[in-house]
């Protein structure tokens, strides 16, 4: 596998646990915030690009409020966040983190 589809599998991943651990719902900005608590500095644009594609695999549904897209988790994307179910482009959780 590629770094770079590493990295994009490890950012989806990373969204989908976000969602999963606090209420399941976050708007892009917060989003984009956590995941560069997590090393990965992308733009807003990159955030919204993740949204959508885990939007097509019904992983999480999209709303839109005022220019701002939230995302709230879907059941299997909650499967996919804990490792209960694999997609592939998404991380796969470690064991026990």
């Amino acid at each position: 596998m590629a770094y770079h589809d590493i990295v994009t599998a490890d950012q989806r991943l990373v969204i989908l646990r976000m969602l999963e651990e606090s209420n399941g719902s976050a708007n892009d900005s917060v989003l984009q915030k956590v995941l560069g608590t997590y090393g990965h500095r992308i733009s807003r644009d990159q955030v919204k690009t993740h949204l959508y594609w885990l939007n097509e695999q019904s992983l999480i549904t999209i709303e839109s409020v005022m220019g701002t897209d939230v995302a709230t988790i879907t059941g299997r994307g909650i499967d996919v966040a804990l490792g209960h179910a694999r997609v592939p482009g998404v991380g796969i959780p470690r064991a026990g983190g």
